[in-house]
Formats: C-alpha cells, structure tokens, sequence
C-alpha cells in the first residue's frame, strides 16, 4: 500500500479489527450494488469513500427531480442521465483509485444470475418486492450474499442473507408471497423522510464493510427494525420456513 492510501485510509488502518490487512480486503473486493436511488446513493459512496477495490453499480431509471430530495449520489446536473453513469461520474470524483463498472441495463433473473457471479457481495438498493426476489434467487443460485435494505414513511429495515452459512433463512423466508400484497407500497404512493435513506444505507454499508473484511457478527438471520419517529431500532430473528421455493429448508 502507497503512502497516500496509508494516509487517505489512516482512520481505518488505526482501528485494531480493520489495519491494514482488512483495507487490503476492501481493496481487493468487488461489490455490486444495484439500484442508485435513495438506498444506493450511501452504499456506493461510502464503500467507494472506504476504498472498495471494484463496485459495480447497476441502475435502468434515469435521474428525475423528485429523486432529488433524496438520493443524494445524484445532483441538477444528473437529470435524465442514466442512474448508473451519474452513480460512477460522482464517484469518480470521490474516489479515483477504484474501479467502478456502470450498467444501465434493466436486469432480470436471468441477468442477475450473471452479474451475481463473479463478485464477493451484493447490495439491494431497490424499491420493490419483484426485484428483491430476483436478487435474492440469483445470489442463492450464486452463493452470494447480500445485504437487503428498505425504508418507507418514517419505518426502515436492514437484514443480510448469506447462503454460504448452514441453515440460515433467504429474502423468501421473511416475506412469503402470501404476504407481499399489502407490503408493496411505493415512495411515490406513501412518501419517505430523506435522511431515513441515509440511516438504512449507511447501514448496509457498515454491515458489508463488516462481511468484507470478516469483523463482527453480521446481521445473518435477522432483521433490524428502525422507526425514525421514536429512534429506536428492534432486531428480530428470522423464521427459516422448510417450503421456501428458493433455500427450500436447506
């Protein structure tokens, strides 16, 4: 590691769990994130602030004004750009020494099977149910994990599912189609307070730094409840259901 990168990554390095080593992991690790909207604007830029080696960012939407409020990775000089391009040209001003990989493509299980494939963890930034179960069957395809995250009005959740670990729950055991129905609201339908974004993706940020690098107990297995009103956080363990189509009680 280069003087500068000591220097730019000093405040890790310093830390006894990360030093140098885990910077390297960091370093050496590729990402994908997918969806660049209020979730995905933390995500990306911490872990490219943090010095992540490759995060490829995966975004079909162009920026609108109303995202603006929000999603912060973007700014009036984004709109109507493709999501994934303003992502990786304000990244690149943040971080020059990374890699970052835009697509702009609308994925489907297919294509995320692919995408999933060569990288070490996976970030849901989306916004809606059929998304995440594409996401969460490609990485269970792939033996990846990935970090799920959603806020909504004043409420946000964060939970990590990994198939490399025996026994644990997907994305399908905690939200079964029979519950999905009265679940599937939109910002645009109900609203979100802005700063609750950057909770819930800074967040799944912490919790892939932490799997990047091998640190701490990560959020396997359950889900963590945030309600912004009272500020407080619940964390919930998750019911592994034996007829789950994807992890299918294994």
């Amino acid at each position: 590691m280069e003087d500068k990168e000591l220097l730019r990554y000093s405040r890790h390095i310093v830390i006894p769990e990360i030093d140098i080593y885990g910077q390297e992991k960091l370093a050496n690790s590729r990402i994908l994130v997918i969806g660049l909207g209020g979730l995905g604007s933390p995500i990306a830029m911490y872990l490219a602030a943090a010095g992540v080696g490759t995060i490829i960012l995966a975004d079909y939407d162009q920026v609108e004004l109303s995202n603006l409020q929000r999603q912060i990775v973007h700014n009036e000089s984004s709109l109507l750009k493709n999501k994934a391009q303003s992502a990786k040209a304000t990244l690149e001003k943040l971080n020059s020494k990374i890699e970052l990989i835009a697509i702009e493509q609308e994925q489907d299980l297919p294509s995320l099977k692919e995408l999933t494939r060569n990288v070490d963890l996976v970030f849901d930034g989306t916004d809606n149910f059929e998304s995440r179960i594409n996401i969460n069957r490609a990485c269970w395809s792939n033996k990846v994990a990935f970090i799920s995250g959603a806020a909504i009005r004043w409420e946000g959740q964060v939970s990590v599912f990994d198939p490399l670990q025996i026994d644990t729950p997907c994305y399908e055991c905690l939200y079964p189609e029979s519950s999905r129905g009265s679940l599937n609201e939109t910002c645009s339908e109900t609203g979100v307070v802005s700063p609750l974004l950057g909770i819930i993706g800074s967040c799944q940020a912490m919790e892939g730094i932490k799997y990047l690098c091998g640190i701490g107990a990560a959020l396997v297995g359950y889900v963590s409840y945030f309600d912004a009103k009272k500020m407080e956080w619940q964390k919930l363990k998750i019911a592994k259901r034996a007829s789950c189509p994807t992890c299918q009680g294994s």
